[in-house]
């Protein structure tokens, strides 16, 4: 992978006025990340099943 292309690609993305839930898929390891922001704060973490295990995409759509 080259550094100019994007690692990460959003796969979901819901915004408001004040908040913004994200989900990010790291194309080189197929891991889903949640990213949430609401006003100033704003946190990202793994996206696990009911086992704890991380989601893994493994098919990726063309780059737009």
């Amino acid at each position: 992978m080259s550094k100019k292309e994007n690692r990460f690609v959003t796969s979901y993305e819901q915004k408001t006025f004040s908040t913004e839930i994200e989900i990010l898929v790291d194309k080189e390891t197929g891991v889903n990340y949640l990213f949430h922001q609401f006003g100033n704060g704003g946190g990202l973490t793994v996206l696990v099943d009911r086992e704890g295990r991380p989601i893994i995409t493994t098919v990726f759509p063309e780059e737009e």
